[in-house]
């Protein structure tokens, strides 16, 4: 007895929706069914995809062939992926996801206590910028001794 995953139609003429069931493969598409694992329609926007993973793994387990079209719609559920996982046909690596989300968290907050310092940066230099320009000019201003001097080649030139 070949078990098939495959799709029963259901609704009226030209508004069909799907039930993806468990069925004897000899038998006619709209005939009784073992099991129904989830439903389909697809005349919603997005389309409405329902499947109980658990159900379609263990029948998958037990040697259930899907046809093409319920293969595609196990496989968006993630029911073919977690299938194929416990099968062994692909390999997964487990890696703490914590760890690296926290540099990235610190990394953030670095950049944004650099952006406050920037931005607080050009006020403290206008402020500093001043008082050393006063310096400059003190340390300019002529003594009385240059300013005597200043003024005797002054008239030595006149």
């Amino acid at each position: 007895m070949p078990v098939k995953i495959r799709l029963t139609r259901m609704g009226k003429k030209k508004q069909p929706s799907y039930r993806v069931v468990v069925v004897d493969g000899r038998r006619a598409r709209d005939s009784r069914y073992i099991e129904q694992i989830g439903r389909y329609d697809p005349r919603e926007d997005p389309s409405v995809i329902e499947i109980d993973n658990d159900k379609a793994v263990d029948w998958l387990r037990k040697g259930a062939q899907p046809t093409e079209t319920a293969k595609k719609l196990l496989e968006v559920s993630g029911a073919w992926t977690q299938f194929r996982v416990a099968k062994g046909d692909i390999h997964t690596i487990e890696t703490s996801t914590p760890a690296p989300s926290e540099p990235a968290v610190a990394e953030v907050e670095a950049e944004a206590d650099e952006e406050e310092i920037e931005a607080t940066a050009p006020e403290t230099e206008a402020v500093a910028v001043p008082e050393a320009a006063a310096d400059e000019v003190s340390a300019v201003e002529p003594t009385e001794e240059a300013a005597d001097d200043a003024a005797s080649d002054g008239k030595e030139e006149s």
